[in-house]
């Protein structure tokens, strides 16, 4: 292959998104047809760019060191294929999903460029056409939650403005790097975090995990879940946006900057991922709506990757590079059952659903998968991953990162029980009459994820060693091992036992809370909601008070409330009855001194001069 062909998988959808976008819409069955073959196409340059990894392509542009510079290389060639095959089976799904909204051309055009522009943003070799393609993701966010109509354009809002701050810091971080390197070529960069270094670190960080929607950058996510249509969220929050912040993130880690364990920074990675899982597993727990419940785990998940990479240990960094692309597996594939689930009946309000599992066989197994997986259940790929972090945690010597790991696997499961129980397993409510199993685009979608689970699981060595132990050649210290397969599957190690028991913990959990609900699972997690202190927190939770932006918005009319008595006010005050009212006194007092006599102004005005000659004589002196 040339380089040139590295342009492909950025004109390609490019073009197939502005095709889209013109054709008319009562053409329906043309535009289906082209963007499905448009993604058959992008998913076959993924296949064969992986099969050649090494290629680079450099076109002088702006000069001073801006160029327009795209390299493949391993890495890259892997989240490429990943990035291509989730836009084909996005892009069938939505055949059916999406048919007959009426800004469906908008649509796959917003999806493709999507496409387009992440692709160029996993090539891209130069910060600058990095920014670009980066920047530019914030305009196909914002106009695919607004297809989800009206009452979605505060959250497209929300959600803009949110990664707009991120990517500001990731901006400032690339233009203190460059001060420091004197470069804009990714693939020169190798610096030590230390000094203005560390400030650069930080604002690129923010910048990936802000993109991988990781707290406090999140709070978007579960409004548009209810906002945007389901498959946005299958595609960008629990696909695109992770497989990139991740991917920016291991290469901030991996190779912009080298960082070390133990290190203070390694320290403030480890953190960001606990607290992420904890708390945004929690709030999934008491979540009432089956797409609200998936974006809170969508949030959590992303805190077992940082958590991963955050440990600087071999074994930790793969498994948050391998949870990467299995959660974008599974993620991808419970939003898509969720919308199966809606597109049959409707709703996915858990109090309105039950035993959906009889009508729709095919969705249930494959949403079973998919949350036995996420829930990190042997011998399916979640499992593996999730093993791997908690491997590398407890190596870093602080063993609470291992604990707030397990302890976001218990409510994990927890969660998922309680999900399947009321959507699926448990007795038919009367809100919901008998449905049919979705149509073959909805469904194939789901099996094939659920299928890729099992595969990555049970033949974990596959994805581990031709995808993920390649990345970390030449980041691995002489004499450190990096092959991560020989515990992947093992029952037999203390580590595997705590997951397990961790499993039963939540096992009993559910049933608990089911049976203290009135055997309604959708209440079965009420016993936690409603435990003392931990029931306040959640109130305050819901309330919005820990959400950023909501409460940025509180102190900016705050703010302006103070302005505007503060200053406004008294400033209008002075002008308005101040200067007026002076200005209005002194007019009177000149007004009784005008009496028309001649005498009297030439009195004046001698009065004046003698005034002026005297002043002038002082100064003068």
């Amino acid at each position: 292959m040339t380089p040139q062909t590295l342009l492909w998988p950025i004109l390609l959808p490019a073009l197939a998104a502005v095709i889209c976008f013109l054709i008319p819409r009562n053409m329906k069955l043309l535009r289906e047809g082209i963007a499905l073959l448009a993604s058959v196409a992008v998913l076959y340059l993924g296949f064969a760019l992986f099969s050649v990894k090494n290629l680079e392509f450099r076109l002088p542009w702006m000069g001073n060191g801006i160029n327009f510079e795209l390299r493949l290389y391993h890495f890259s060639s892997f989240i490429l294929l990943g990035l291509s095959g989730f836009l084909f089976l996005i892009t069938l799904y939505s055949t059916v999903k999406m048919k007959n909204d009426p800004r469906v051309g908008e649509y796959y055009a917003y999806v493709f460029l999507s496409a387009a522009l992440a692709n160029g943003a996993v090539l891209a070799d130069n910060f600058v056409p990095l920014v670009f393609f980066w920047e530019g993701l914030l305009l196909t966010l914002y106009g695919l939650i607004t297809i989800g109509g009206k009452s979605s354009n505060r959250t497209a809002v929300k959600a803009f403005l949110i990664s707009g701050f991120c990517d500001f810091c990731m901006i400032l971080g690339i233009a203190i790097l460059w001060s420091i390197t004197g470069t804009l070529t990714i693939s020169q960069i190798s610096v030590q975090p230390e000094g203005l270094a560390v400030t650069a670190f930080i604002m690129m960080m923010i910048g990936a995990i802000g993109k991988a929607g990781a707290m406090p950058f999140h709070t978007w996510i579960p409004d548009a879940a209810i906002d945007a249509p389901v498959t946005f969220m299958a595609f960008l929050p629990a696909a695109f946006e992770k497989l990139l912040g991740i991917y920016l993130l291991a290469r901030i880690t991996l190779d912009l900057f080298k960082l070390e364990k133990g290190s203070s920074l390694s320290l403030v990675l480890m953190i960001i991922g606990a607290a992420t899982i904890v708390f945004a597993v929690m709030m999934a727990l008491i979540q009432k709506d089956f797409k609200r419940l998936l974006s809170y785990h969508a949030v959590s998940q992303v805190g077992y990757m940082i958590l991963g990479i955050g440990t600087a240990i071999p074994i930790g960094i793969a498994g948050g590079i391998f949870h990467m692309i299995n959660h974008a597996m599974y993620k991808c594939g419970l939003f898509l059952s969720a919308g199966s689930v809606e597109h049959r009946t409707g709703t996915t309000e858990l109090k309105k659903l039950g035993g959906l599992s009889k009508d729709m066989p095919l969705t249930a197994f494959g949403f079973s998968v998919c949350a036995l997986a996420i829930s990190g259940v042997w011998p399916l790929n979640g499992f593996v991953s999730k093993e791997m972090i908690f491997h590398g945690a407890l190596e870093t010597g602080y063993p609470v990162f291992a604990i707030a790991a397990w302890v976001g696997a218990i409510f994990t499961f927890a969660s998922f029980l309680k999900a399947g129980h009321s959507v699926f397993f448990g007795p038919r409510t009367k809100e919901v009459p008998p449905v049919k199993e979705s149509p073959a685009p909805v469904f194939i979608p789901i099996l094939i994820l659920a299928f890729l689970c099992i595969t990555f699981g049970v033949f974990n060595k596959l994805p581990l060693v031709n995808f993920i132990q390649p990345i970390l050649e030449g980041h691995v210290e002489a004499g450190e091992n990096i092959d991560f397969t020989a515990h992947a599957l093992s029952l037999f190690n203390p580590v595997a036992g705590i997951s397990i028991l961790c499993l039963l913990i939540a096992l009993c959990l559910h049933f608990t809370g089911w049976k203290r609900g009135d055997k309604k699972a959708y209440l079965a997690s009420e016993p936690v909601h409603k435990f003392p202190v931990i029931k306040q927190i959640y109130d305050l939770a819901e309330a919005r008070v820990f959400d950023l932006y909501e409460q940025g918005i509180v102190f900016l009319r705050c703010f302006s409330l103070v302005l505007f008595k503060g200053i406004d006010r008294p400033i209008d005050f002075f002008f308005e009855k101040i200067v007026t009212k002076t200005g209005s006194a002194f007019s009177g007092v000149l007004q009784k001194a005008h009496t028309g006599h001649y005498a009297n102004y030439l009195a004046w005005c001698l009065g004046g001069l003698l005034a002026v000659a005297a002043l002038i004589n002082l100064l003068i002196k």
